[in-house]
């Protein structure tokens, strides 16, 4: 504590920032043990972790897989308030539960925003007027509001094939990307996991993170500057189906890859990610201290993450946090990381146009990230399921690797199976109303067909 306190005055008198991320010396031989040094820009050099297994070529050709039917009508009003109506194919599942999902048919429904929560139950849409009594004193009717216009209306119409993803299929990659003060060591049990079955598997250091460079200026930790670094990364290794795994602030990067290239993206899993919100720097964050303030304090908020980011804060847990080089950045690339979280494309809108099938990851003692959030986060993506593990935090990953690989193996074997859907194609052709999510700060559901992603149970 005492040597902290020392550099962080140091720090501020010399105007240099400490512990400085330089990357490992390179050649231009082939890797050693899987890791590449790519430059994604002059002079900006991410390290990642690639490994290609061999494979035989007798299994090289993937299964054909079932086409769903992704059609939505996303509107926004001028008071904030999102409507979201699924007209296609909606899908259910139970990853833990069953291999299969299957695939309902989903009808139409219009909702009127001015009467939304207090819709009429009448199947009648014009009921008569009751008689006036005149000895009777009836309440004043509530003012009429008139039927707002939409302020942008997106409708969604395609075609997306859900295939089942082998190890031994060579068309298959997995992308794993990590979060703030994190590094591609946190991902060390599923890389090990998965490049066992045949997985091709690729996971970067973001800028500052890990062996990667860490410049010395802050835009160079910008979302769209680290966005652009996850492209060139994803451009160069993707193959034709792509599976993104994101942990914390890598799932926004996951969600705008998925955005930027539908076609490729085969499936994603978002690892105790967050609400489908744009990202918004927080002005009263003790990130914003200076870097000399931060360094004094790094061993107090190294114990704060300790604490939060684990179920059990034991030996265990700090052995985790060293082999997995988590939360070892410098108080520089921490403040710029914090600060550069600006991302307002990335709204409600932005989450609810993917057509993807997504897996959501939650950590029931998740201190950083709410329940409510990722609850949200399904309600509002087309095709997603919601799991909670119940031991684990923030870090689930580290805590509970069997656990998280087994449903993540699960998820990229699974398809759907319409074969089950058929036979009650007819109850559900007769279904009344359609899932709706309406949001103004609260999501509400319509009664009728279920919404086939809302969060799985635990």
């Amino acid at each position: 504590m005492l040597t902290s306190i020392t550099e962080g005055i140091l720090c501020c008198l010399t105007g240099k920032t400490a512990n400085v991320v330089l990357p490992v010396e390179s050649s231009d031989a082939g890797p050693a043990d899987g890791f590449e040094f790519v430059e994604v820009k002059p002079g900006r050099v991410l390290r990642v972790r690639h490994i290609l297994p061999e494979r035989q070529a007798t299994d090289t050709q993937p299964e054909e897989g079932v086409s769903i039917h992704c059609k939505r009508k996303i509107t926004v009003y001028r008071n904030g308030q999102l409507v979201i109506e699924n007209l296609g194919d909606v899908l259910h599942s139970e990853i833990l539960q069953c291999q299969n999902g299957d695939v309902e048919q989903c009808s139409t429904v219009e909702v009127e925003l001015a009467d939304y929560s207090t819709a009429p139950s009448s199947p009648d849409p014009k009921p008569a007027p009751p008689l006036p009594d005149p000895d009777q004193q009836r309440p004043a009717p509530p003012p009429r509001r008139r039927r707002r216009k939409p302020k942008r209306t997106v409708l969604i119409d395609s075609e997306r094939r859900i295939t089942s993803c082998k190890g031994t299929h060579s068309d298959v990659a997995l992308f794993f990307i990590h979060g703030v003060g994190g590094s591609l060591d946190i991902w060390g049990r599923q890389l090990e996991f998965f490049s066992r079955l045949g997985y091709e598997v690729i996971a970067p250091d973001l800028a500052g993170h890990g062996a990667s460079t860490a410049p010395q200026i802050a835009a160079a930790y910008t979302f769209y500057a680290l966005a652009e670094d996850l492209r060139a990364i994803f451009k160069r290794y993707a193959r034709k189906r792509n599976i993104l795994i994101g942990h914390s602030y890598g799932v926004s990067f996951c969600t705008f890859l998925a955005h930027e290239y539908p076609e490729q993206v085969h499936k994603v899993v978002m690892i105790n990610g967050g609400g489908p919100t744009a990202l918004e720097p927080s002005l009263c964050s003790i990130f914003q201290l200076p870097s000399c303030v931060l360094h004094c304090l790094s061993p107090c908020l190294a114990w704060s993450f300790l604490k939060a980011g684990f179920a059990r804060q034991g030996a265990k847990e700090k052995q985790l946090l060293k082999e997995g080089n988590a939360f070892n950045v410098s108080p520089f690339v921490l403040r710029a990381m914090m600060s550069g979280q600006y991302w307002p494309e990335g709204d409600e809108v932005y989450h609810a146009e993917l057509t993807v099938p997504i897996l959501l990851v939650h950590g029931l003692y998740d201190k950083f990230v709410p329940m409510d959030e990722d609850q949200r986060m399904a309600e509002i993506l087309l095709f997603a399921f919601l799991k909670v593990i119940e031991e684990g935090s923030h870090m689930v990953m580290m805590e509970c690797p069997e656990t998280v690989n087994t449903l993540l193996h699960e998820f990229f074997l699974w398809e759907p199976d319409l074969s089950s859907s058929k036979a009650d194609q007819t109850a559900a052709t007769d279904a009344t109303a359609a899932p709706t999510v309406a949001t103004d700060g609260s999501t509400e559901e319509t009664t009728g067909t279920p919404k086939g992603n809302k969060p799985l149970n635990k």
